[in-house]
């Protein structure tokens, strides 16, 4: 008398690893104290741009960390920028900044909480990213930057 045996294998595929890059920082050129200058996402010399490669059409969250100001290398200087409710634009064909559209990905998005979103069909995802410089009226001259930092993973669908 035998008992009943059966084996069933397990598997898994490991996906393609995801990776982000700062592709273009984002750049207001000169400014004059006391004068605050916009940049839209949809700059393609200014705007921030962020490259996330993966595999294609696997979903992954975004998330950025945003500074709330720019300083001078020395510390000495400090001037808020600001990221407004539509100063995002995610782009899954990776066209231009200035020509994505809702067709692309999705735009007019809030930086401070980008939707979900997928890896486009060609394993590529852009982030564009605008904002705003609010310098004061005695802003100290100078070069100023900050740190705009992009996390991305998987979500598993």
């Amino acid at each position: 008398m035998a008992d009943g045996v059966a084996n069933g294998p397990s598997t898994a595929t490991v996906l393609t690893m995801i990776t982000a890059t700062a592709s273009q920082n984002l750049n207001f050129g000169q400014i004059f104290g006391g004068t605050p200058k916009s940049m839209g996402y949809n700059k393609d010399d200014s705007s921030a741009i962020f490259t996330v490669t993966g595999q294609p059409s696997a979903g992954i969250n975004l998330e950025l960390i945003l500074p709330e100001y720019l300083s001078l290398a020395n510390g000495s200087a400090r001037m808020p920028v600001i990221f407004s409710t539509t100063d995002a634009a995610i782009d899954t064909t990776t066209v231009t900044p200035s020509t994505v559209g809702a067709g692309n990905g999705w735009i007019n998005r809030n930086p401070h909480s980008l939707p979900a979103a997928v890896i486009g069909s060609g394993g590529t995802t852009k982030l564009y990213l605008g904002g705003k410089v609010v310098p004061s009226v005695d802003q100290k001259a100078g070069s100023y930057s900050g740190d705009i930092v992009l996390s991305v993973s998987y979500t598993g669908s």
